[in-house]
């Protein structure tokens, strides 16, 4: 296992985090499932789990605590909030009223008195940078978190962030979570040169872009992965931007079987090649997933095989755009593009 410090904060984490999204409902992994994959993870050097308090309605919280009982210290341990936690109005967003309580509940279901990396799960467009970096600040005060840090922000809002802590002698974000795989390149373009200006970490999500990298989609093959079987639109490949990642998948096998890869060891080199990047998010839902995930650790890509994944999928191109989450609101509601 390769290490690398985050950001500017001197904290040394693995380049392979454990993300906890497939735990519980969502993945149908159970806590046997979960304790086993967090002990073989940390046994292969695994230092950083993320989790999220919308994953299974908390239940993945549940389930990571339950499985690091006992070794808390060992552990950099990250968690989220913004996203709907019930039907009530204000149990979401990034308001000091809901992060405050969003953060006891974490800690209540972690098991836990503190986590390290706390991050915003989405830009909040109701509520300032102000409030929330106050309120963060006011928590990191207060021992309930070490670090904080935004996930899949818009560059500009990154920077707006930035520049709102330093007015207001607030603390900052010192991370930043971005999707970010061969097949969608877009950060490249404009959130990556803004985190490596302001120094930022990037622990990047969904560096199998969803199953398409891992080895398991191919042509003349029926999709039968566990997202797509709710998620169908995504995996149809008569539909064009479905076929278009289709043919990128094929090249891109051959380039990896060319090298002495597999797939998954492409798509995970690839991701933490990358300067800006500090650590790629593997999302296991069993065991036998997480090894041939771990296989990868140690990964380093060869120039030549970085040029041949360029000519396929171009630097800062976004194979399915539509799908970005990071989209600035105007471009979804056309009711704010119009006076």
């Amino acid at each position: 296992m390769q290490y690398r410090t985050l950001g500017r904060t001197g904290v040394q984490v693995s380049t392979l985090v454990l993300g906890a999204m497939n735990f519980g409902a969502i993945g149908g992994t159970t806590q046997d499932d979960v304790t086993a994959i967090v002990d073989a993870a940390l046994d292969a050097g695994i230092n950083l789990i993320d989790t999220a308090d919308m994953y299974s309605n908390g239940q993945s919280e549940e389930m990571v605590g339950k499985a690091i009982a006992g070794r808390r210290d060992d552990i950099v341990l990250a968690t989220k909030a913004n996203m709907p936690m019930g039907e009530d109005r204000n149990r979401r967003g990034s308001s000091r009223r809901w992060l405050v309580t969003a953060l006891d509940d974490s800690l209540r279901r972690l098991g836990v008195d503190h986590v390290d990396l706390y991050q915003i799960h989405r830009w909040d467009p109701a509520t300032s940078d102000e409030e929330t970096l106050s309120a963060l600040t006011d928590l990191q005060r207060a021992g309930k978190i070490r670090y904080f840090g935004s996930s899949t922000f818009p560059a500009y809002r990154i920077v707006q962030a930035q520049w709102a802590a330093r007015e207001n002698h607030l603390s900052r974000y010192v991370t930043e979570q971005p999707s970010y795989s061969i097949l969608q390149r877009g950060i490249e373009a404009h959130v990556l040169p803004v985190t490596e200006q302001y120094g930022l970490g990037v622990l990047a999500w969904s560096p199998l872009a969803s199953g398409w990298l891992s080895g398991a989609i191919r042509e003349g093959r029926e999709v039968a992965t566990a997202r797509s079987t709710f998620m169908p639109e995504r995996f149809d490949t008569s539909i064009p931007v479905n076929r278009a990642r289709l043919e990128a998948v094929e090249q891109l096998a051959k380039v990896a079987d060319q090298a002495g890869l597999t797939m998954i060891q492409l798509a995970l080199g690839f991701v933490t090649a990358h300067p800006a990047v500090t650590s790629a998010i593997i999302g296991p839902r069993m065991p036998a997933h997480l090894h041939s995930q771990l296989a990868a650790a140690d990964t380093v890509l060869s120039a030549d095989v970085l040029d041949a994944i360029d000519a396929i999928v171009a630097p800062g191109v976004d194979l399915a755009a539509h799908e970005k989450h990071d989209t600035p609101p105007a471009l979804l509601d056309p009711a704010l593009r119009r006076r």
